[in-house]
């Protein structure tokens, strides 16, 4: 299959950037860049994204300088955004920008962080990553005289917000989504009931082709994957035995490498052949009439749903939960609570800018402000944090 699209130009049911819904704030337009290309340059120049180099994919930052984080992730999942987008005659900057936003909001430790957050703040409002990284881009970002937050487009933020599909809709009531959501589309009606535009459905594609083959790569290179009951997997062992019959004697290394690349070219093969067929079917003519359909059409094949689905029970198997990714997790766990509960009780150990923002907050309010500033560490940072607080050193 030819992935290259010959036809440079925006498909009509593309997002175009011309017709962008615009910004909470108006600014005049750039001489040099369009608008969803200023949206890339702020997330890339933004705060948030500089500290996601030191936080968990899956292995804790400290662990190794080889493994993915989940800045590196951010860089692959935009790669193969752009690829998609530029096979399907969509707008490959709005597309690459929801890629390198799409993880602003997670804090420290990867997802054993966010339930940390999750748990501490179910009294308050909740924490969710995706709804944290609205938060982030809306407000939290401080760089602007003019207002709070990126001022990012309508559809850069709708992308955002929706990254996994619609959020109001049948057993979904708006009562029953985090705060942080509910808080800003007060503002401005993302229209959650609805899919996104076809550049966030590839950037979320692309999450998923990702983490799923940089998660083989890096749980082979620590060698909580064994490469033998891997290549069980029917799709993955055919890629090893064409490997190895096309070079014979290849180093585990190169090979890895080679099966990674193999397959991380498969699924990207295998969403354009599917969304090309839903496309058809589906005949779209506007970017308004994909987004109201009853179903995404940037999908994985059947097949290759099974496929994943196999994928991710041998990874949650033998490296999500093996014991030394437990004991990881734990510690973090630990770190997390402990940072929380002593901050709500004892706020005067806080920095006095973060002290200042809780001035006259009642008890919901506070908590915010202090998942906030920890949803913003680095684990690096978090770990130093509770050593200082925790540990007591000489007389103090």
């Amino acid at each position: 299959m030819t992935i290259a699209a010959t036809d440079r130009s925006r498909a009509p049911y593309a997002c175009h950037p011309s017709q962008s819904r615009g910004r909470l704030y108006a600014q005049p337009d750039s001489a040099m860049r369009n608008a969803f290309q200023r949206d890339r340059d702020r997330i890339i120049h933004s705060a948030a994204f500089r500290r996601l180099k030191e936080k968990t994919q899956v292995f804790v930052a400290h662990e190794g300088d080889q493994y993915r984080t989940r800045l590196t992730h951010s860089l692959e999942v935009a790669q193969i955004a752009r690829t998609l987008a530029r096979a399907l005659n969509a707008d490959e900057d709005l597309a690459e920008a929801l890629a390198l936003a799409h993880d602003l909001g997670h804090p420290p430790f990867g997802h054993e962080g966010e339930r940390v957050l999750a748990e501490k703040m179910q009294a308050f409002g909740g924490f969710d990553h995706n709804a944290q990284t609205l938060r982030v881009v809306t407000k939290l970002e401080v760089q602007y005289p003019e207002f709070e937050g990126l001022n990012l487009t309508w559809e850069t933020l709708e992308g955002v917000v929706k990254h996994n599909g619609p959020l109001i809709g049948p057993g979904r009531a708006p009562e029953d989504l985090p705060w942080a959501f509910t808080d800003y589309t007060d503002w401005q009606n993302l229209e959650l009931d609805t899919h996104p535009g076809l550049e966030a459905q590839i950037a979320a594609l692309s999450d998923d082709i990702a983490y799923n083959n940089h998660d083989i790569d890096d749980g082979i290179r620590s060698g909580l994957l064994e490469l033998g009951p891997l290549r069980e997997i029917p799709l993955i062992g055919g890629i090893f035995d064409r490997i190895e019959t096309r070079w014979p004697g290849l180093s585990q290394t190169v090979k890895i490498h080679e099966a990674v690349r193999e397959l991380i070219g498969l699924m990207v093969g295998d969403v354009l052949e599917e969304t090309r067929r839903r496309l058809a079917l589906h005949k779209p003519e506007t970017y308004e009439e994909l987004r109201k359909l009853d179903q995404p059409v940037v999908a994985f094949s059947e097949d290759m749903l099974e496929t994943l689905a196999v994928l991710r029970r041998h990874l949650f198997a033998h490296m999500y939960t093996h014991y030394k990714v437990n004991r990881m997790m734990s510690q973090a766990g630990r770190v997390m609570r402990d940072l929380f509960d002593l901050y709500l009780g004892d706020p005067g150990v806080l920095p006095t800018d973060v002290q200042l923002k809780m001035q006259e907050l009642d008890e919901e309010a506070r908590a915010r402000v202090i998942c906030d500033y920890i949803a913003g560490m680095t684990d690096r940072y978090a770990v130093e944090e509770h050593r200082r607080l925790f540990t007591v050193q000489g007389y103090f």
